[in-house]
């Protein structure tokens, strides 16, 4: 608990702003995984020496390998390791070096069973698989030191190596662990975090339903198979909290121990996936720990939010693209996409092969939004395990390009061509357009889960909702950068600030979001702000009560419909339909109606309202709109009426800038017009822009 409490008084402190002590290289490196461990080793010269020639300028070694490097107990291997570096290097290829710990040898998991994790079934994972044990038990952190400090002392002073990835795509395979060794850590960390198991019985609201506790070892890991009623959401939450943080503990452990043993020359990493999918996994609890948060992307997996339309299985998932990657910079201030795919995919629903020019599109989308380097995973495509059907930048003899392959190649050669041109400049200025639509965005991991253990209606997704605000701030080109509670927010700037769904706030918060209003800023609330405190509980007053005089009204109620009779929302003259979440309200005096309900028995009432206050200015959207169509309306009209300069993009259709040109790219599964205004110079496409499309401008 001491760290983490010092952990959040970094961030609340943390500047959002942050320093780049890393030169990445200009305009951006681009990379690929190599396997040298897949591979005869004659071939391994001839591998890497294809990978430089087609202008990619690094690689990455070594995330599961832990059987290669250290074969029986104690007995290490590095030598091939070292060869597959030296040839790297020969051919002018920088290294990422990774801890192998997602994936331990045979021999550790036969001698440790202990270490395996448990799923919720009871069922003890095996070896052959990967993400199968408890990063922190005890024994697994004891092996896990030694193979990583090996690596360290080896590799650590290497001028050959650029960086360091600590283990992969870090989560639990089962998402948690309900094994015996990791229930005892949870009641520890309850614990240290209450004192007495009377804070613990109050904060759980454990007198309802009997459910009062004596002594902390009568705690039990929730688990949804064995609460027939479902489990106590107050103890969930904490348990959800306690991985997360079990989780942000391993990674510190090892990005501790390299940092005390590598020059400071590289850096330290690990790189994180699906925020959506790993409830885990929040990298703002080691903001102190790496030099920054890498990110990864497979956009046509088929499991992300897509456009919809009949390409949009070809072309992926822009907006989680372009989340991922602003999520990610927001942690530290800069960021780089560790895994890219090069092609068709093995492990998604469908596995489409993309569309002609969309690999070139990503590589593009990435470069706009800032990522400083992209890797593509992978340069070869396996013969064998479970990834052979993945395809790689090279088809399957090893000597062929692929077509996302020579997609890459277009990409790094268009880069560099613009490069030599002088068309990119690192030292550009953003324009002030650009600048006036900064937006911050607020971010609170605890708030997801308490929003998604109770839902209160079937179709409520936190993860929807969020992407709702999202998706229509790119559609204006705004710029996002995520906040942490707590963190005050410049208005100068971020002249925007968008909190969707703050379910657990406290009257500190309250106190900055006014703060940030009164300096100037516009701030956004959405549904079902303000409900309850940071234990889950509803507050003694009236329904979200402590927003009232924020917002300038109160809410009354809130409504739920069934999806196939939504009601009806009016702005501006346009309807549009509802039926997840829907609050009525009463506006106080001096507050502007935006928008009202347009059917049920409370026609007419409130539902969208704003009201200034000191310089700037307070929007609460009480409804969640079906087609996302209104709360889009409801950022232009805030955003209009404090002048700024905003884009009218379509779904799934994103600008971005950087360096000095604007990029743009579809999404979408048809043309459109890129916005590119008169007088400005296209540098690659044009102003129709199709699917898969790329125009890159300068003004």
């Amino acid at each position: 608990m001491k760290k983490l409490f010092l952990a959040w008084c970094l961030i609340f402190g943390y500047s959002l702003l942050s320093a780049q002590p890393y030169d990445f290289g200009h305009p951006m490196p681009v990379g690929a995984y190599y396997y040298p461990e897949h591979w005869p080793e004659a071939q391994w010269d001839r591998d890497l020496g294809k990978m430089a020639e087609l202008g990619f300028q690094f690689t990455h070694f070594g995330e599961f390998a832990w059987a290669m490097m250290e074969p029986e107990e104690g007995q290490f291997d590095f030598e091939w390791l070292d060869k597959a570096v030296g040839l790297a290097d020969k051919h002018g290829l920088k290294v990422i070096m990774c801890t192998p710990t997602p994936t331990p040898p045979a021999w550790l998991t036969e001698k440790h069973p202990e270490i395996l994790t448990v799923n919720d079934q009871g069922l003890t994972q095996h070896h052959g698989s990967r993400l199968h044990v408890s990063y922190n038990h005890p024994t697994y952190r004891y092996y896990t030191e030694r193979i990583v400090r090996k690596l360290a002392e080896r590799y650590g002073q290497d001028e050959r190596i650029w960086g360091w990835q600590v283990d992969n795509e870090p989560h639990y395979g089962v998402l948690y662990d309900y094994s015996e060794g990791h229930e005892r850590a949870f009641q520890d960390w309850l614990r240290e975090k209450y004192g007495s198991i009377d804070s613990l019985n109050i904060a759980w609201g454990a007198v309802f339903w009997s459910q009062s506790y004596n002594h902390f070892g009568q705690v039990q890991i929730p688990n949804k198979n064995r609460a027939p009623q479902g489990a106590n959401p107050h103890a969930l939450l904490d348990f959800q909290r306690f991985n997360a943080e079990e989780l942000a503990e391993a990674l510190r452990f090892q990005a501790d121990l390299l940092k005390s043993l590598v020059d400071k020359r590289q850096w330290v990493t690990t790189n994180y996936a699906y925020f959506k999918f790993l409830p885990s996994v929040d990298p703002f609890l080691n903001r102190e720990d790496f030099d920054f948060a890498a990110h990864t992307m497979y956009l046509t997996s088929g499991f992300l939010s897509d456009e919809g339309g009949p390409l949009a299985h070809r072309l992926g998932s822009g907006l989680e693209l372009a989340f991922s990657q602003e999520f990610a910079e927001s942690v530290n201030g800069y960021t780089g996409i560790m895994e890219l795919q090069p092609g068709q995919i093995n492990w998604g629903v469908i596995n489409p092969q993309p569309l002609p020019g969309a690999v070139r599109m990503w590589g593009w989308h990435a470069f706009g939004l800032g990522d400083e380097f992209v890797c593509t995973y992978r340069f070869r495509q396996p013969l064998f395990g479970g990834e052979q059907t993945h395809k790689g930048v090279m088809e399957t003899d090893g000597v062929t390009v692929a077509r996302g392959g020579k997609e890459y190649v277009q990409f790094i050669e268009e880069l560099q061509q613009l490069t030599k041109s002088g068309d990119l400049k690192a030292d550009a200025t953003m324009p002030a357009a650009l600048k006036a639509r900064k937006t911050a965005f607020y971010w609170e991991q605890d708030n997801l889960w308490s929003l998604g253990n109770q839902p209160h209606h079937s179709d409520w997704d936190s993860w929807a909702h969020h992407y709702t605000y999202y998706q229509n701030l790119k559609r204006l080109g705004a710029p996002v950068t995520f906040v942490s509670p707590g963190e005050a927010v410049d208005p100068e700037e971020y002249p925007f600030w968008v909190v969707p769904a703050a379910h657990m706030i406290d009257p500190s918060q309250v106190k900055i979001w006014e703060d940030y209003a009164r300096a100037g800023g516009h701030l956004i609330l959405s549904v079902r702000t303000g409900t309850k405190d940071h234990n889950s509980h509803i507050w003694e007053a009236l329904l979200q009560e402590p927003i009232w005089d924020l917002i300038g009204a109160r809410v009354e109620y809130y409504d739920h419909l069934p999806a196939k009779y939504p009601g009806q929302v009016s702005m501006g003259g346009k309807t549009y339909p509802w039926h997840i979440w829907g609050d009525v309200l009463s506006p106080m005096e001096g507050t502007r109606v935006l928008a009202s309900h347009d059917s049920e028995y409370y026609k007419g009432a409130p539902a969208v309202v704003s009201r200034d206050l000191g310089a700037g200015s307070v929007t609460y959207t009480g409804v969640w709109s079906d087609n996302w169509e209104l709360e889009y309306e409801v950022l232009r009209a805030v955003y209009g009426k404090a002048g700024a300069k905003i884009l009218n993009l379509p779904p799934y259709v994103f600008t971005e800038w950087r360096d000095g040109v604007y990029v743009a790219v579809n999404y979408s599964s048809k043309a459109v017009e890129a916005p590119v205004p008169d007088g400005a110079k296209v540098l690659l496409g044009g102003r129709q822009l199709e699917p898969g499309g790329v125009t890159v401008w300068v003004e």
